[in-house]
Parts: structure tokens; C-alpha cells; sequence
């Protein structure tokens, strides 16, 4: 039952992390089933959907990769996996990017209390969205459209030590760029 427990505060973390649904209390509209479609098998960037070519042609270290949420069986509204860069390619200084599949939609991220919209974009002709979370200015995530809900690419800083080179906006949106082409439609 403690594992339960302590998986579920997990759980609430990770999801938190992601900033669309909270555990415990209420948002309404988001995170409700009416809300987003049903979680269901969603594509899988941690065990091996994007392959080590494609996060290198994206500048991302496929060594370096963490696991962020990734449940072992079952379905799941959310998978998140992170890598370090390869390069400076789009900027430079201690950072991480983060890859998040969900089953929850742009409708989803749009009325998500908490966030600065940046603005409405598109990603290689994606509908897609930048925002920044109130509570963690040193990331930021573009999410576009995909037909099992959406996809999110976030870049944050790892450290205050060092150069910071770029604009995390600017970045994700580079590294979405890269990597929309071996992601589902």
C-alpha cells in the first residue's frame, strides 16, 4: 500500500511538472476526460520510439537520456524523457530538454492555470503554443498538435553557474522543429 502511495505522490509531481493536471483539488476543464481524450497507449519517447539518429539529428545526446514518467505497464496520459545536449547548436549553457507525450490537448495547455502564454505558433505546420510556467521562469515548453493529444518539447536551465546562452523559448522551439518529423501526426 506504501508503494501505492509513494507512487501516486510521484505521480503528482511528474504530472505537476508537466502543468496541465493537478492532483487533489480542482481545475476545471482540464484534466477531465471531457476535457482531453482518454488516456490510452500514446507514443513512447523513452524506450526507443525516437531513436538514437533522430535525437542526434535533433542535438540531443541520446546517452544522457532520464526518465521522467514512464509507467512499465498499462496505459498512462503521459510519457516524459529528457536529454542533455549534444552541442551548442541552439544556444549554450547547462540545460536539459525534455520530450512530453500526452493524451491531454492544446485546449488542455491553454487553460492551464499557472502559465504565461508566450504566444501561438506553428511547429513545421503544427498548430503549437509557447508558454512558460509562473512558477519556473528558467523553462519553457512549445506543445503542438498531435492526433493522441499533443506533444511538448521543453527546454530548461540546469544551473546559474556558467554562461547562458539563448532564449529557452527560442530553443524549444528549435529543438521541436527537429524532432516534429519523428513524432506521430
Amino acid at each position: 500500500m506504501r508503494s501505492v502511495v509513494v507512487m501516486r505522490a510521484v505521480a503528482c509531481g511528474v504530472v505537476s511538472v508537466a502543468a496541465l493536471v493537478g492532483c487533489g483539488g480542482s481545475t476545471e476543464g482540464v484534466g477531465s476526460p471531457t476535457a482531453s481524450k482518454a488516456a490510452g497507449e500514446i507514443f513512447n519517447p523513452c524506450r526507443g520510439a525516437l531513436s538514437d539518429e533522430a535525437l542526434r539529428g535533433a542535438g540531443l545526446d541520446p546517452a544522457t537520456k532520464g526518465v521522467t514518467t514512464d509507467p512499465p505497464t498499462g496505459a498512462s496520459a503521459w510519457r516524459v524523457c529528457a536529454w542533455l545536449p549534444l552541442d551548442d547548436r541552439y544556444g549554450s549553457g547547462k540545460r536539459r530538454v525534455s520530450v512530453f507525450s500526452t493524451s491531454h490537448t492544446l485546449e488542455d495547455a491553454r487553460k492551464k492555470a499557472g502559465v504565461t502564454i508566450i504566444g501561438d505558433t506553428t511547429v513545421n505546420g503544427r498548430p503549437a503554443l509557447v508558454f512558460k510556467e509562473n512558477s519556473d521562469t528558467d523553462a519553457c515548453f512549445v506543445s503542438f498538435d498531435a492526433e493522441q493529444g499533443m506533444f511538448e518539447v521543453r527546454t530548461s536551465w540546469l544551473s546559474t553557474e556558467g554562461p547562458r546562452v539563448g532564449d529557452v523559448c527560442d530553443m524549444s522551439t528549435k529543438y521541436a522543429s527537429a524532432l516534429e518529423p519523428h513524432l506521430p501526426k
